[in-house]
C-alpha cells in the first residue's frame, strides 16, 4: 500500500500505561459449559463408537481441541437440564443407570456420562470442575448429599458410595452453581425471586456444613431482557448475600435483524447489563452494611439465534439429538472477541465467564463420527485465552465512530489490553468494526516501551456471513501477519474492516 493510500485512511491513537491498571484477570474468566443437551456430551465428548477415543470414551480429537482453547473451568450438568437431574441417576455401574425422559429438551438420557466421568473429564482437559445443583425439582436435601458425594472424607453414607464407584479419594469440587436461570418461567420448578432465594439460602448453608471451603453461586438474571430483571437479582442477593460468593448473569447475541452494523457494537449492550449489576451488588453490600464481597459469574454466553426453532430445540423423545448446532460465522466472531474485551474491561466485578457450550450445541467446535470442525469462535477465544494474562488496563483509544440503528454513533475501534508484569508482556485485543475501511491504530506506550513486538494475530475478512464447513473449514482463522516495527516507544498496525487483531508484545 502506497503512503498516499495510507494517509487517506481512518485513523486511530491508543494509549498504553500499566499503571492504569483495571484489575488482576481471573483465569476462570475463560471457562466453558457442557450441558446434557444435544450432542454436547453424547457424540461430543463422549462417544463409544467414534475411532478416536482414549480408555473413557472421550473423544481425543476433541480433548486436544479444547486443551488448545484452555478452558479453566467447565460448568456442568446444566442449564434447563439442570432442573429436572436427579444426580444419582448418573452414579454407579452404567448397566444400573436408569434411562430417563428429559423435559427441558424433549431428549432421552441415558445418564450413561455422570459426575465422575464428568470429574475424570475436567482432569483430562486441565479444567476445574463447577457443579450445579438442582434446584428447580431438587431438594436442598439432594444439593446437600452430592456434596458430601463429590467432597467429603470417607466414612459417611455418600462419601462412601463414591468409594464404592471407584473414586475413594474427595474430588474436591470447589465452584458450585445454585440452579440454573430460576427466573424463567420456562425452567423446570420455576420459582419467583423470594422463594427461589429463601431455597437457595438454605441450601448453600447446607452445603457449607459439608465444606466450607466450596464458592457458592447464586442464580441471577437469564438476561437483560428479562421483565423481573433487576428486581430478581437485588431480592435474590439481599437474602444470600453472606452465604454466596459469585451472581450469575446470562445472554444470548442475536443479529436476527440481520443488522450488522448494531450487532458489531453489542459490547454496548454487554457493558450495560454488567454496570447495571455491579450497581446491584454494590447497593446490597452496603444495605447490609457487609464486608463481604459478592462478584459476577457469566456463566453462559454466545452467539445464539439461528437454531431457535422447534426441530433445533425439542429431541422427539431420542438420544442426542442434533439441536441448537449453530453455525459461526466471522461477524459473529468479532462480536465474541468483543465480549472477550468487556470482560477484561469489566475485570474489577466479572470474575468468572463460561463460553456456552463448548462442543457441538452452540459451541466451537463441531463434530462428526470420525472429525471435528473448528468454528469462527474458536480462534479469538484460543488467542484471548493463550494472551490476556496478568492485570486488565485501562487504555484510552481516540478512534473514528460509525453509526448504528441501536446504539446511535459508536467507536470503530473495540480494544481491551493486558499487562503480565512476571512474564513482563503486554497483549492488545483490538476490533475494527468497519465492513468497509482499514484503520491506521498508532500505539503508544507511555511508561515503559516494547523491546519488540512477538508477533500479531488477525481473524479477518470480506464477508461478515462467511463460515468455516466440514468441506471448507479454513475460511475464517487466525493467521500470522507482520509486525510492526517499534521506534521511539510506539507502532502503527493496518487493521483490515471487519477483523479481530491481538498483539503480542514484550516490554523493555
Amino acid at each position: 500500500m502506497s503512503s498516499a493510500s495510507l494517509s487517506s485512511l481512518p485513523k486511530a491513537q491508543l494509549y498504553i500505561d500499566t499503571n492504569r491498571v483495571i484489575s488482576p484477570i481471573s483465569p476462570l474468566l475463560f471457562s466453558g459449559f457442557a450441558e446434557h443437551l444435544g450432542r454436547c456430551i453424547y457424540e461430543g465428548i463422549y462417544d463409544p463408537d467414534s475411532p478416536n477415543i482414549d480408555e473413557n470414551c472421550f473423544r481425543t480429537d476433541v480433548v486436544a481441541a479444547l486443551r488448545d482453547l484452555n478452558f479453566r473451568a467447565i460448568r456442568y450438568p446444566g442449564g434447563n437440564f439442570l432442573s429436572g437431574y436427579r444426580w444419582e441417576d448418573g452414579v454407579g455401574p452404567r448397566e444400573q443407570r436408569p434411562r430417563r425422559r428429559d423435559l427441558a429438551w424433549q431428549s432421552i438420557e441415558s445418564n450413561q456420562f455422570g459426575t465422575n466421568e464428568f470429574i475424570d473429564f475436567c482432569k483430562t482437559i486441565n479444567a476445574a470442575p463447577m457443579l450445579g445443583v438442582n434446584l428447580g425439582t431438587g431438594t436442598i436435601q439432594d444439593a446437600a448429599n452430592l456434596v458430601e458425594y463429590c467432597n467429603s472424607p470417607k466414612g459417611s453414607h455418600y462419601a462412601d458410595l463414591r468409594a464404592a464407584h471407584g473414586y475413594a479419594d474427595p474430588h474436591t469440587v470447589k465452584y458450585w452453581c445454585l440452579g440454573n436461570e430460576m427466573d424463567g418461567p420456562w425452567q423446570i420448578g420455576h420459582l419467583d425471586a423470594t422463594t427461589y432465594a429463601a431455597k437457595a439460602l438454605e441450601a448453600a448453608k447446607m452445603m457449607r456444613w459439608h465444606d466450607p471451603s466450596v464458592a457458592l453461586i447464586l442464580c441471577g438474571s437469564s438476561s437483560s431482557w428479562m421483565p423481573t430483571y433487576p428486581e430478581w437479582d437485588r431480592v435474590a442477593l439481599e437474602a444470600c448475600w453472606d452465604q454466596v460468593d459469585y451472581h450469575s448473569l446470562h445472554y444470548y447475541a442475536t443479529n436476527a435483524d440481520d443488522d450488522t452494523a448494531s450487532f458489531l457494537a453489542l459490547s454496548a449492550q454487554f457493558e450495560s447489563f454488567v454496570d447495571t449489576l455491579a450497581g446491584v451488588l454494590r447497593y446490597v453490600k452496603a444495605k447490609r452494611r457487609s464486608k463481604h464481597d459478592v462478584y459476577l459469574s457469566w456463566d453462559e454466553w454466545n452467539v445464539w439465534y439461528r437454531a431457535r426453532t422447534p426441530d433445533a430445540t425439542k429431541g422427539n423423545w431420542t438420544e442426542a439429538p442434533h439441536l441448537l448446532e449453530e453455525t459461526y460465522n466471522l461477524e459473529d466472531a468479532l462480536v465474541a472477541a468483543q465480549w472477550m474485551n468487556v470482560f477484561l474491561r469489566k475485570s474489577d466485578v466479572l470474575k468468572i465467564a463460561c463460553l456456552a457450550q463448548i462442543v457441538n450445541v452452540i459451541a466451537p467446535i463441531l463434530t462428526t463420527r470420525d472429525a471435528i470442525l473448528k468454528q469462527s469462535i474458536y480462534y479469538p477465544f484460543a488467542l484471548f485465552s493463550k494472551l490476556a494474562t496478568g492485570i486488565a488496563l485501562d487504555v484510552k483509544v481516540k478512534t473514528p465512530l460509525y453509526s448504528t440503528a441501536k446504539f446511535g454513533d459508536m467507536p470503530l475501534l473495540d480494544v481491551s489490553a493486558s499487562y503480565d508484569a512476571e512474564k513482563n508482556t503486554n497483549s492488545v485485543f483490538i476490533v475494527n468494526r468497519s465492513q468497509t475501511d482499514n484503520v491506521t491504530l498508532d500505539l503508544f506506550w507511555q511508561d515503559h516501551g516494547p523491546q519488540r513486538v512477538n508477533a500479531v494475530y488477525q481473524v479477518s475478512g470480506t464477508d461478515p456471513k462467511a463460515a468455516n464447513s466440514f468441506e471448507e473449514p479454513y475460511k475464517v482463522v487466525s493467521a500470522s501477519v507482520p509486525v510492526p516495527n517499534v521506534q521511539d516507544k510506539s507502532a502503527t498496525l493496518n487493521l483490515p474492516p471487519l477483523s479481530f487483531t491481538a498483539v503480542d508484545v514484550r516490554l523493555a
